[in-house]
């Protein structure tokens, strides 16, 4: 087994999903008010995870714009993804994370990207058994797909609105703090 230095590594951006069998593979992304949903057939050895910049669906009359962006068409991609290279529906576990609300002035999308996520997990019959969302501060996750081991940092102040502003327009992502959660 690679030491954690030596794992490959594999960023996210928002309106992406990946899935990956690499027991060396850790996914990555930084998130604000985005939400990322990491899931994972423990039995196959298979996960996965995608980053939405908003709740719905990109067909709906108020949406407008690319399908990508939206959490309903990203957790359909993800769960498919899995299941084209061998996860079963009835072994899928998930970990939810993001959904800050990282501007006070503006309505909280974060809090409706997670809530969203959870009902959409809840309808499909897949069980969250971990999550961290909300507050007012963006977060670096990192998740290994084989083993559903997660990891977040929290950002600064100066960091989670780079974050913002990559949520509008994607860049390159800000760097982590040295403080870390881990979620096993």
């Amino acid at each position: 087994m690679m030491t954690e230095g030596a794992a490959r590594r594999v960023h996210i951006i928002q309106g992406e999903y990946k899935v990956l069998s690499d027991p060396n593979a850790v996914l990555s992304t930084i998130l604000g008010s985005c939400v990322a949903a990491c899931l994972r057939d423990p039995v196959a050895g298979i996960g996965g995870m995608n980053h939405f910049l908003l709740p719905g669906s990109a067909t709906s009359p108020t949406s407008g714009g690319d399908a990508t962006r939206y959490g309903v068409h990203l957790m359909e991609l993800l769960i498919n993804g899995l299941l084209k290279q061998g996860a079963r529906r009835d072994r899928l576990e998930a970990k939810i994370f993001g959904g800050a609300k990282t501007i006070s002035t503006f309505s909280n999308v974060g809090e409706q990207n997670a809530a969203f996520a959870m009902q959409f997990l809840r309808d499909e019959g897949i069980p969250v058994v971990g999550s961290s969302t909300g507050g007012d501060h963006g977060r670096k996750l990192e998740f290994w797909p084989v083993s559903g081991r997660a990891r977040q940092y929290p950002l600064t102040g100066a960091e989670t609105q780079r974050t913002v502003a990559l949520e509008q327009r994607p860049a390159a992502p800000p760097k982590p703090v040295e403080t870390s959660i881990e979620f096993f």
